[in-house]
C-alpha cells in the first residue's frame, strides 16, 4: 500500500524515527541541490534509510514500489537543509549572569532539548554548537543522532579555552564563588593551551572553541581587544590541527582577529570591529568568517532595559555602532563569508533573520544561501555528507513557499522539515 502525504499532514513537531530502509520519494515543485546551480524546477527525490539516493528532473510517473512513501511539495521550492556555524542551544536570551552559580548542567540540558526542535523546526538541520558546559552539548548531539530527541546534528565544542579572567572564564562573583566555578579550561603560555586543547579532544570536542579577544556579554571589562599572545594562539591552532580539529574563535577586536588568523585558527566568529589588516590576513589564510549580525539584534533588543550590568551596557554600544561593516569589508576583499547567528544570544528558531541582515550588508540572496548550505558544509569539513541535495548525502531537506534565491525572507517560514531521514508530523 503507497502512503501519500500533502503538506497539512506533516505539521507539528513529533519526531518519526527513521525506520531502516523506510523510502521516501519526494514530488518537488522547485529545487535547489546546489545555490550556485540556482533553481532547477520541478524534480523527483528519493530518500532511503536516510540517504539520498536519486535526484530527477521532473515528477516521475509510474508505480512506486509498495512501502514508499510519497510526499508531495509540488508547490513548494525544496533545498538542503540549512547550517548555523554558531549556537548557544542551552542558552536563553537575557538572563541574569548569577544563575551561572544557580542552574545545573542538568537544567542546560533539559533548554537544549527545547531550543534543538526550536531550531530544526526553524530548516537548520545542522548546527555547530558554540560552547556550552562539559557534557550538556554532548547529550544534545548523541540524543538528536540517535532520534531519541527532534533536533539537528550538533557539531560540539564544549567548553571554550579562555585565558584567566577571560571571556569564557566566570568573573563577577567572590572568589571562593569563582574556585566553585572554575570549568578548568582556562590556560596560560604554549604548554598549558597545548594540554588544554588535547584534554577538550579527550573528552569528546568535534572542534575547538577559543575566545581570542574580550567578549561583549561577558563581566570582565577590558574591552573587546586581544587576549591570548600569539605563541599561545599557534600553539592551540597547532595541536588542535595535528589532532584532526578545526579551531573557532570568537574575536571582536581587530588585532585579535589578526594575531588569531596569522596563527592558522580557522574561522574567525563575529568579527566585530575588523579592519583592512586584519581582513587581509584572512584572506592570506584562507581564514573564514561567521558574522553572527543576529546576535547584536539580539542586543539591540535588550539595551537600556535594566537587563545587562553596566559593564556590558557600554560593550554592547561599541558593538551596535560597528555592527555590519564586517560583512561589507569581508565581500569587498574577498574573504568567504559562512553562516552564523549566535542564537541563544536572542530567541532560537529566529535564526533565518541573519540572511536579510548578510544581504542588507552586501550579499547577494545567492550568496546568503550558499553561505549556510555548500560554504558552511565546506568550513564544517563535512561537504562530502551535507549541504546539498545529491546522491550519497543525508536526507536534510527543507520546502518553503517562494525562491530563497530571490527573497531570502521565505527561509523565515519553512514549511516543512526532513533531517537524517527524520520527518516532523
Amino acid at each position: 500500500m503507497i502512503r501519500k502525504y500533502m503538506l497539512a499532514g506533516i505539521a507539528g513537531i513529533a519526531l518519526a524515527s527513521a525506520a531502516s530502509a523506510e523510502t521516501y520519494v519526494i514530488k518537488a515543485g522547485n529545487l535547489i541541490a546546489d545555490p550556485a546551480q540556482g533553481s532547477i524546477g520541478p524534480a523527483t527525490i528519493t530518500v532511503t534509510d536516510s540517504k539520498i539516493v536519486s535526484v530527477e528532473k521532473g515528477h516521475t510517473q509510474g508505480d512506486v514500489p509498495q512501502g514508499t512513501t510519497v510526499i508531495d511539495l509540488s508547490g513548494k521550492t525544496v533545498l538542503p537543509g540549512l547550517i548555523d556555524l554558531h549556537v548557544h542551544l542551552t542558552s536563553d536570551p537575557g538572563g541574569d549572569y548569577r544563575t551561572e552559580a544557580v542552574d545545573t548542567d542538568e537544567w542546560a540540558t533539559i533548554v537544549g532539548v527545547k531550543n534543538a526542535a526550536l531550531t530544526v523546526n526553524a530548516g537548520f538541520t545542522t548546527v555547530r554548537e558554540a560552547g556550552s558546559a562539559q557534557n550538556t552539548g554532548y547529550a544534545l548531539r548523541r540524543g538528536t543522532a540517535e532520534g531519541t530527541i527532534w533536533g539537528p546534528r550538533v557539531v560540539a565544542a564544549g567548553p571554550a579555552l579562555s585565558i584567566v579572567g577571560g571571556h569564557a572564564d566566570v568573573t563577577g562573583f567572590r572568589p571562593e564563588v569563582l574556585v566553585a566555578l572554575d570549568g578548568g579550561y582556562t590556560c596560560t603560555g604554549t604548554v598549558e593551551c597545548a594540554e588544554k586543547v588535547r584534554k577538550a579532544s579527550k573528552l569528546g570536542a568535534d572542534v575547538i572553541k577559543i575566545t581570542a579577544t574580550g567578549g561583549v556579554l561577558s563581566q570582565q571589562g577590558r574591552g573587546l581587544e586581544a587576549h591570548f599572545n600569539n605563541d599561545e594562539l599557534k600553539s592551540i591552532a597547532d595541536t588542535a590541527h595535528s589532532l584532526g580539529l578545526k579551531v573557532m574563535a570568537h574575536a571582536h577586536g581587530a588585532r585579535g582577529i589578526e594575531a588569531a588568523s596569522a596563527a592558522g585558527i580557522d574561522t574567525i566568529d563575529h568579527a566585530t570591529f575588523a579592519d583592512e589588516a586584519a581582513l587581509k590576513v584572512m584572506k592570506a589564510k584562507g581564514t573564514v568568517l561567521v558574522p553572527t549580525l543576529m546576535a547584536l539584534e539580539g542586543v539591540r533588543a535588550r539595551i537600556g532595559k535594566g537587563i545587562y550590568t553596566p559593564t556590558v551596557e557600554v560593550k554592547a554600544r561599541q558593538a551596535l555602532e560597528a555592527a555590519g561593516r564586517q560583512v561589507q569589508r569581508s565581500k569587498a576583499m574577498g574573504v568567504t563569508v559562512a553562516f552564523g547567528t549566535d542564537a541563544g544570544v536572542f530567541e532560537h528558531g529566529r535564526n533565518a533573520g541573519e540572511f536579510v541582515l548578510m544581504v542588507q550588508n552586501g550579499l547577494t540572496p545567492t550568496e546568503a544561501v550558499a553561505s549556510a548550505t555548500t560554504i558552511a558544509a565546506k568550513t564544517l569539513g563535512l561537504d562530502n555528507e551535507i549541504g546539498r541535495i545529491a546522491p550519497g548525502y543525508a536526507a536534510d531537506l527543507i520546502a518553503v513557499n517562494g525562491n530563497p534565491l530571490q527573497d531570502v525572507r521565505t527561509l523565515e517560514q519553512v514549511e516543512w522539515v526532513m533531517a537524517r531521514g527524520r520527518l516532523r508530523k
